[in-house]
């Protein structure tokens, strides 16, 4: 999708010739004395508009513009969730095959927040799943333009910043919905391996480059906690290792890792039936990972990057691991495997093992991990898990700015207590209370090598519901904390 950002008063977006406009209306707007101008205040003033909430106000082919449908709406005081809400509203107005070029004007100055919130919403709300449908309806809305009167904190040269960062960053987005939401037929770990190398292919710079490990290299190195989550399966597990090079070779890269199960039974502690085809989405870490490396092949910042992916199903066969199996992981630690459910600590334990290899300046893991999280945070805020203060803020801030906020939570020493056990180094659950905190600890003890964050996005990776679908999340906070740390390099 096309996004065009340009500083214009709503007497110039009026003159636009598109399929639909929509006016985004703060409270105490000063309006100007162009028609549309004016039709926004005789709106309010008739109490026809409310500027305080999304309830938008709909005409059609009117006179005061040259777009063929007019939809004004709210925003109350113009932040960036307000926006993002305002226009999901206006835009489900005019959602239809004709919809190809869209205008969204702001009636007062915006802040960069409310602009990229408003592309994010518009990507949001036109974004169609086909891939499995026999007559698919094609997304048709292909060219955005977002415009604003100038305001002194909004300058019109950094326009061109942000508009290459939000085309990048919708465009990860939907790289990573689409993955995640397909099934998992159509999305084996083979199938994204291949993925991850069209990716690369398509970068067409020598500065991307993409292997993708079978089941044989696998095992010679030592993953034996990952082999164990797969050995249920008789599709094979590949772990995929992507790298983008964009600064000097002796510069130490960020290594970032997603967590791959293509789709996740339970294994032996089988999942209750109802909603079990969501867990298609167990892949969303991988699915984030695959949308970051697609922005960064439209940014190229100058930060070296790479990408882990551990993929595989969590299935049951006659070879599948039994609750009570010890496994060694390629860190040489032995592992208890209480429940075959909490697979997915196993193969990212090797994974975070494996990142050492890089001598990384800091590793974040991406999954969607534990049930608990979603009782902790619900779907509005990601679970942040780090013991380094410095890198925790960082991906704070990012994801603040990305309005794709995290929460941090806690990393005391004694929710590791649980995870003692009698027949190896450490077992793979702990009991019911903290579930999130003490799947976090678990991979903490992988990750005392390098500064180490960890997302737990079950919570917000996809909406169930009528809804239903992935959400893209957390590419947006991923893109931002990878291209701040290329800035402040």
């Amino acid at each position: 999708m096309n996004f065009d950002f340009q500083s214009q008063d709503l007497a110039a977006a009026a003159q636009e010739k598109c399929d639909a406009l929509l006016v985004l209306v703060p409270d105490g707007v000063r309006t100007g004395r162009s028609p549309l101008d004016l039709l926004v205040a005789q709106a309010i003033k008739d109490g026809d508009l409310d500027t305080k909430g999304p309830k938008p106000l709909s005409a059609y082919r009117s006179g005061q513009v040259k777009a063929d449908r007019l939809v004004l709406v709210g925003i109350a005081g113009g932040s960036a969730a307000q926006v993002r809400a305002a226009v999901a509203a206006a835009l489900a107005l005019v959602k239809s095959p004709k919809l190809k070029r869209l205008v969204v004007a702001f009636a007062a100055p915006a802040q960069e927040a409310a602009l990229r919130a408003a592309a994010v919403a518009v990507a949001d709300g036109s974004y169609v799943f086909t891939h499995t449908k026999s007559k698919p309806t094609p997304r048709t809305l292909t060219a955005v333009r977002l415009c604003a009167p100038e305001s002194t904190v909004f300058a019109v040269q950094g326009r061109t910043d942000i508009q290459r960062r939000v085309e990048a960053t919708v465009a990860g987005m939907e790289l990573a919905k689409e993955w995640a939401n397909r099934p998992a037929n159509h999305a084996t770990p083979t199938m994204l391996g291949k993925a991850a190398r069209d990716l690369v292919k398509a970068a067409g710079s020598s500065r991307f480059s993409c292997e993708v490990l079978g089941p044989a290299q696998v095992a010679k190195l030592g993953m034996g906690a990952f082999m164990a989550v797969a050995q249920g399966s008789s599709e094979p597990l590949r772990f995929i290792v992507l790298r983008y090079n964009g600064a000097a070779k002796t510069a130490a890269p960020t290594v970032l890792v997603g967590k791959g199960i293509t789709f996740d039974s339970g294994g032996i502690s089988i999942k209750p039936s109802g909603e079990m085809d969501e867990m298609k989405f167990d892949m969303c870490g991988a699915a984030s990972v695959l949308g970051t490396f697609k922005a960064l092949t439209l940014l190229k910042p100058k930060i070296n990057v790479v990408g882990l992916i551990p993929s595989c199903e969590n299935l049951i066969n006659g070879q599948a691991v039994k609750p009570g199996d010890v496994v060694t992981s390629m860190s040489g630690q032995t592992i208890e495997i209480l429940n075959t459910d909490a697979e997915g600590r196993l193969i990212l334990c090797d994974a975070l093992t494996y990142a050492e290899r890089f001598k990384p300046s800091v590793v974040v893991d991406v999954a969607t991990l534990t049930g608990a999280c979603v009782v902790a945070l619900g779907s509005i805020r990601s679970g942040l898990f780090s013991p380094d203060d410095v890198l925790a803020k960082a991906l704070l801030e990012a994801s603040e700015r990305s309005q794709d906020p995290v929460w941090r939570m806690p990393l005391d020493d004694d929710y590791a207590e649980g995870l003692k056990s009698n027949f190896a180094d450490v077992a793979n659950i702990a009991g019911r209370m903290a579930g999130s905190v003490t799947a976090a600890k678990f991979l903490q003890r992988f990750a005392e090598k390098f500064a180490w964050a960890h997302l737990d996005i079950a919570g917000t990776a996809w909406k169930s519901g009528p809804q239903k679908g992935a959400t893209g999340r957390p590419v947006p906070t991923l893109v931002e904390f990878v291209c701040s740390r290329s800035e402040n390099a």
